[in-house]
């Protein structure tokens, strides 16, 4: 009956437990200077009063020593440091591997497709018969077509890998 007299006027008087908790955790963040004189009297004094708050807060401070001073040796580098190290390698890879979006690796699978599917024109079953059909005039346009896709694939591969290129072949 008293503890229920006591809850009453702690939410009478405004100083809830809740609202008394959050008051602590930000004067812990901005400092004591964060909040009023009048506030942190009142704040104290509910501690004082609270044994739940007061244990709530000790876990708290607990914490806080734990996460500053414990949870990271002294002994090991700033994790900060080593992941933008990180970071700034996984960056540089991928700008030097990848040229306009695609990756060398794509570049040559492509080129593989093109220089096989020019290659295999030759031997379907509509062209032996259009072959024979034209005569070798039918060649000629042919073979173009194919110097053309080739040397627009090679000079686009260059262009786009000349640093890469140039490196590799110490030009």
């Amino acid at each position: 009956m008293g503890y229920q007299k006591v809850d009453a006027d702690k939410k009478e008087n405004g100083m809830n437990c809740s609202k008394i908790l959050d008051m602590y955790y930000e004067s812990q963040e901005g400092g004591e200077g964060s909040i009023s004189l009048l506030s942190q009297i009142q704040m104290w004094a509910h501690i004082f009063f609270c044994p739940d708050c007061a244990e709530k807060i000790e876990r708290y401070k607990d914490a806080r020593t734990i996460m500053k001073e414990d949870f990271f040796p002294s002994s090991a580098p700033a994790l900060e440091e080593t992941i933008m190290a990180k970071i700034e390698a996984e960056q540089a890879d991928e700008a030097h591997d990848t040229v306009g979006g695609f990756s060398t690796q794509s570049w040559v699978i492509a080129g593989f497709v093109i220089l096989i599917s020019l290659a295999t024109a030759f031997f379907g079953i509509a062209f032996k018969s259009l072959a024979l059909e034209s005569g070798m005039s039918f060649m000629l346009p042919i073979g173009i077509t194919i110097g053309i896709v080739l040397t627009t694939y090679g000079a686009f591969f260059i262009g786009s890998h000349l640093k890469e290129l140039s490196e590799r072949f110490g030009l």
